[in-house]
């Protein structure tokens, strides 16, 4: 019997498909130690990549500048998104209501930044930056609001 290619590659789909649904995902970190290590450190290499900074000499633009600088961002944009899948992890997720929408917004919001870092355009990397910051806030507002900044209106109205 010849196996055409396209059967190949069904079969090869449908033997992934049944490895993957035998395999036990195991976390490792909780979701604070993810924050802590994964996602703030990913986050904050984005947000960082680009903006001004307005003094007395004039407006000083922050854009990444070589290879090496565009694909930290990029990195980080993965990373970013990636960590929307890992929050939905059993063992982390804090329930399979909000907790999933915030996560796949999450995983929207990485993926608006690798198509910003991958164009290499600076003002997209900072509207999608904007996002990730929010999505960030808005988890924060419901599930970790001792960790909210200062300048948050949240934060404020709670207290901090």
């Amino acid at each position: 019997m010849k196996i055409t290619s396209g059967v190949r590659v069904g079969l090869l789909v449908f033997a992934v498909g049944c490895a993957e649904s035998t395999e036990t995902m195991t976390s490792v970190a909780d979701v604070q130690e993810l924050m802590l290590s994964v996602m703030e450190p990913a986050a904050e290499t984005y947000w960082d990549a680009v903006g001004e900074i307005l003094d007395s000499a004039g407006v000083h633009e922050i854009r990444p500048q070589t290879d090496e600088d565009w694909e930290a961002v990029l990195g980080a944009a993965f990373v970013i998104a990636e960590s929307g899948n890992l929050l939905m992890m059993s063992g982390r997720a804090r329930d399979r209501g909000e907790w999933v929408t915030m996560s796949e917004r999450m995983i929207d919001a990485g993926r608006q930044a690798i198509s910003a870092a991958t164009a290499r355009n600076a003002a997209a990397v900072f509207d999608a930056g904007a996002e990730v910051y929010y999505v960030c806030r808005d988890c924060h507002t419901v599930y970790a609001t001792e960790t909210l900044r200062p300048s948050d209106a949240a934060a404020e109205t709670q207290g901090g």
